[in-house]
């Protein structure tokens, strides 16, 4: 099966998605995020390459947790087994349908699989949240402590990982990193926020008294 047409805005190179088409996989990836969450598409990528190592027969198309915990492990086994090295949280991100996580993911595919190097691969920690996004957006528009939560904390990385003190730590980081905007909102706007200068801020400060003055 042919692409009828390139997916629109993927935030890839267009090189990759060339790429992606050149490979006839069994349907065209629409929307990145929702596509690759599940891991087939990235067997199918791998099975180009390692036919005998990816039997696509051994893997579901399925959208459940189950289904997308059942495909990722089978990928993470072969590809340790041909020691090619995805990021752990690259993964994690793509499967629970983190903002960008698609991809990079597959931007390190590719590169992995053509020895091509992409000079756009986002460097240093992966940063999955919406956090560009937010800033992005009208200040009014930008979300409430709550709605950060929501977005950048899936249901299924919570069902993914029942542990109580990880979720809590993933709530905290969220919570400091809106905090960090909130402050940086108030510091940029301060009459939006009804900000009043300190007593300090207020003083009419004089330039200090020249000493030589003093001695004429």
């Amino acid at each position: 099966m042919s692409y009828s047409q390139l997916p629109k805005k993927t935030g890839i190179p267009r090189e990759v998605l060339k790429w992606l088409q050149s490979l006839d996989l069994s349907f065209s990836p629409k929307n990145m995020r929702r596509d690759f969450a599940n891991g087939y598409l990235v067997a199918e990528i791998f099975s180009w390459y390692y036919p005998e190592d990816f039997p696509m027969h051994s893997y579901d198309n399925g959208m459940s947790l189950a289904t997308k915990q059942g495909n990722w492990a089978q990928i993470e086994r072969v590809l340790a087994k041909r020691r090619i090295s995805l990021l752990k949280e690259v993964i994690d991100g793509t499967m629970h349908c983190k903002p960008g996580a698609a991809e990079m993911l597959v931007q390190d595919i590719y590169s992995a699989l053509t020895n091509r190097r992409i000079t756009c691969i986002q460097k240093g920690e992966p940063d999955f949240t919406d956090s560009s996004y937010q800033e992005q957006l009208p200040t009014v528009a930008r979300s409430t402590a709550s709605k950060a939560i929501k977005n950048n904390l899936r249901l299924s990385e919570v069902l993914a990982e029942p542990c109580l003190a990880t979720n809590q730590n993933k709530v905290q980081a969220i919570m400091h990193r809106h905090l960090e905007q909130r402050r940086r909102e108030r510091s940029q706007d301060p009459k939006r926020f009804n900000v009043k200068p300190t007593l300090g801020q207020r003083a009419v400060r004089l330039p200090p008294s020249d000493p030589r003055s003093d001695l004429s």
